[in-house]
């Protein structure tokens, strides 16, 4: 999980974008998390195919935490 914010250690998972098989390009928005102040769009780090989603809807997540396993070619 990247840092969404200077003062934010902490977010909530909102709505998963991808699925596993699926094929992404760097920036493409993964997940969509909620802080206290507002709703951000995860992109992907990276290219590749996403291999597994390790959070789920409404899960609390910490910066640092992984949240998905993504293959690169």
């Amino acid at each position: 999980m990247p840092k969404v914010a200077d003062s934010v250690d902490e977010v909530y998972i909102s709505e998963i974008l991808v699925a596993p098989g699926s094929v992404v390009q760097a920036g493409e928005p993964l997940m969509l998390v909620e802080t206290d102040k507002a709703s951000v769009e995860l992109p992907s780090p990276v290219a590749g195919t996403v291999i597994a989603i390790l959070v789920v809807v409404d899960q609390a997540v910490s910066t640092g935490a992984p949240i998905v396993e993504i293959e690169t070619s």
